[in-house]
């Protein structure tokens, strides 16, 4: 059955790569136009500086002079400066001033206006443009002495202190703001606050045009207002009119801009321009070719990018398809091939293990099943023998009979309780109860048991360890552990022998042992013990091996108790069987 389009992994390794494609075409273009677009920030931040800073010239030029007489040498040394074309004009377009001779302006807005009386548009007035605000030398020497005096004082006082001057003139002092609450009367600055001569007859002037935009008859006037030199207002009013706060400043703006007006410059339109053409150069410029040329590029690249992935991924999907014909095949196949080291080759690698073991079980079943009907047929089979000679009067049914059957009866029910206990360690149900226990309440009874065994067959059973030692174990376990190994001990000597049953603590481990003098085993067949129906008579004759259940049911019941076995023999000098528990003692 074939795999899906949209599962097939050339087709999403095509997706993916081309998708990594896009995603870096992308990324380096966006990165790109990033960095176009920082580079030209920055220039324009460059120029936007330099344009403010002659901006800030001539609004000042404009503040200062009542016309633009004289204006043409600044123009000149600005564009020195800056390396452009500036040029001024009315606001009829009309030229006023230029730093060289060139084109016209074109039609397009200018890069600013300049009106000191109303810098960037709005109703604000450039400080520089001071008119009759501006002192006389004596009242600006006064100002600064009394300053000096006030600032004297409050250094005494340790307050950082300093002094400014107004483009008016007017020198102001500096005191932090939570430092002028503690000055004491003597060093307030307040001496610095009344308008000089000069200021009184310029606000006064201005008062009069405010009332008057407030529609108060300037002779009889029924609002008493006072403006400071900062342009705030106070007012009183005899008949009680109240008059908007929003009302006054608008007033009080527009009373200054007309009083101020025949001090400045009249309105003029700035252009700063490239000195080879009528308008600035354009910055940056993406044209159609431009345009072509990325298309072609990005084309390119996901052209190669998908080339490339094909390519990639039928060298890859090539060794998993045989991979998968391979897996799918009998187990009398050939082996999975391995092309490489790389990662599919090892997983090739991993397939052929997993396959050789899956083989391994298949046989290992098999020959368990065969084993199991072995060992359940020979017991069935003695117990329908000498049921049909006793129906058949040949043998009579006597109590050498009921014995008989008894014992193969014994034998089925073993056979059946080893199943049923290898079962449960294959299913991971196999539990015991462990409880402390003295060591001559287990391996004894396991020893008297097996002790007419021994003496039936003519081999001496010995016993060692200390009855009283007590350790945490389940007791039956144990005596079933140690019933097994007797019991394999003593079938495999010889009359004659002897078996010994030692047992001790070594370190945090009970050691429990188990010696014969029996036939011992082969060095080839050591690693079979433990496996299950395993016996070193192929000729499985129940008169020189068991079910082969017992050392596979010892081990289990061993790794139950965290504990190790493992068996030590040779041939013609007996087997030594270790069991290592851990003692956990109560």
């Amino acid at each position: 059955m074939g795999v899906p389009l949209h599962r097939s992994i050339l087709v999403r390794l095509l997706a993916t790569s081309t998708l990594v494609a896009v995603c870096a075409v992308v990324g380096t273009a966006w990165l790109a136009v990033q960095t176009t677009t920082r580079a030209i920030q920055q220039q324009q931040g460059r120029s936007l500086a330099e344009d403010q800073a002659v901006y800030g010239e001539v609004l000042g030029f404009a503040a200062t002079h009542r016309s633009w007489d004289g204006v043409d040498a600044l123009l000149r040394r600005l564009a020195e400066r800056t390396g452009h074309r500036i040029a001024l004009h009315t606001e009829d377009r009309q030229p006023i001033a230029e730093s060289a001779p060139g084109p016209a302006p074109a039609a397009g807005p200018p890069t600013a206006t300049v009106d000191p009386l109303r810098v960037n548009g709005a109703r604000e007035i450039d400080p520089r443009a001071t008119g009759p605000y501006r002192l006389p030398d004596d009242e600006r020497q006064r100002l600064r002495e009394q300053a000096q005096a006030i600032a004297d004082c409050v250094a005494e006082l340790g307050v950082p202190v300093r002094t400014s001057e107004r483009p008016t003139g007017r020198t102001d002092l500096v005191v932090p703001a939570d430092a002028v609450h503690r000055l004491p009367d003597r060093c307030a600055p307040a001496e610095l606050e009344p308008p000089t001569p000069t200021e009184k007859a310029a606000l006064g002037e201005l008062a009069t045009r405010v009332l008057g935009c407030l529609g108060d008859d300037p002779a009889r006037p029924e609002i008493d207002l006072y403006i400071s030199v900062d342009f705030t207002t106070d007012y009183r009013t005899a008949t009680g009119r109240t008059v908007a706060e929003r009302d006054i400043a608008d007033c009080v703006a527009q009373g200054r801009e007309e009083q101020l007006r025949p001090h400045t410059a009249p309105p003029a339109l700035l252009f700063i321009t490239d000195p080879a053409a009528g308008t600035r150069p354009e910055v940056f410029s993406l044209s159609r070719d431009n345009l072509v040329r990325i298309t072609l590029v990005t084309g390119a690249v996901l052209a190669v990018t998908v080339a490339v992935t094909v390519l990639a991924g039928l060298r890859l999907v090539r060794p998993l398809r045989a991979l998968t014909e391979a897996a799918g095949a009998p187990l009398s196949a050939r082996p999975m091939p391995v092309t490489g080291r790389d990662e599919i080759g090892r997983l090739a690698t991993v397939l052929n293990d997993l396959a050789d073991r899956r083989e391994r079980a298949e046989r290992q079943r098999k020959e368990m099943i065969n084993d199991i009907a072995h060992e359940l047929r020979n017991p069935m089979t003695n117990i329908r023998s000498w049921l049909e000679a006793a129906e058949d009067g040949v043998t009579p049914a006597d109590a050498r009979l009921l014995a008989l059957l008894l014992d193969e009866t014994s034998q089925l029910s073993r056979i059946l309780d080893d199943l049923r206990d290898l079962a449960a360690a294959d299913a991971g149900t196999l539990r015991i109860h462990p409880e402390p226990i003295r060591l001559g309440d287990v391996l004894g009874p396991a020893a008297d048991a097996h002790r007419g065994a021994a003496e039936n067959g003519g081999v001496r059973l010995r016993t060692g360890f200390d009855p009283e030692m007590t350790i945490v174990a389940d007791p039956v376990r144990m005596r079933q552990v140690t019933g097994n190994l007797l019991s394999n001990a003593i079938r495999h000597t010889p009359p004659g022998g002897t078996v010994a049953l030692r047992a001790g603590p070594v370190g945090t481990d009970l050691v429990v042992m188990v010696t014969d003098t029996g036939t011992g085993i082969a060095p080839a067949d050591l690693p079979h013990v433990f496996d299950r129906f395993w016996r070193a008579d192929p000729s499985r004759r129940r008169g020189t091996g068991g079910s082969g259940l017992g050392l596979a049911i010892v081990r289990d019941l061993v790794g139950a108790h965290h504990g190790s076995v493992d068996a030590v023999s040779a041939l013609g000098s007996g087997t030594t069987v270790t069991v290592r528990i851990p003692i956990r003692t109560a």
